[in-house]
């Protein structure tokens, strides 16, 4: 069974492999090494950056300030997804965000679908925002303080 905790740098080449393993990631040129910096840079500037791990492999991992959620190919369709947005969810409240704003390829109908059934809405679609070339879509999820 997968556990979700608060990332710590020893994960941090093991999330960044992960990113730089992702076949979406690796639209947006993402590497490891890259990967690794930010990650860094994050746990530094305390982001809350979450590890799904399976045993002691990191296998999904979501970083709220920079609103990406990635989930291992392998373990996908297993709620681990689900986890680590609930997770995400909560500690976002309890650092007193009202809302929560993410992107998503606009070609990933999957990752859409999946926010939309958690109560996302769709705002707007973004043509080349992060990337020249990939159109993004918006999506936004508001609470009360």
């Amino acid at each position: 069974m997968s556990r979700i905790v608060r990332a710590t740098p020893k994960q941090i080449r093991p999330i960044a492999t992960l990113m730089a393993r992702s076949p979406l990631l690796r639209r947006y040129r993402v590497t490891a090494r890259g990967a690794s910096a930010s990650l860094a840079e994050a746990m530094r500037e305390r982001d809350i950056v979450l590890a799904a791990l399976d045993g002691d492999a990191v296998v999904g991992f979501a970083w709220v300030i920079l609103r990406l959620l990635l989930v291992a190919e392998t373990h996908q369709s297993r709620g681990l997804g689900a986890a680590l947005l609930a997770r995400a969810e909560r500690q976002a409240r309890a650092a007193r965000c009202r809302r929560l704003v993410l992107l998503v390829t606009k070609t990933n109908r999957r990752a859409r679908s999946f926010y939309e059934r958690r109560g996302y809405a769709h705002v707007a679609d973004l043509a080349g925002f992060v990337r020249p070339g990939i159109a993004e879509s918006l999506y936004l999820k508001s609470w009360r303080a």
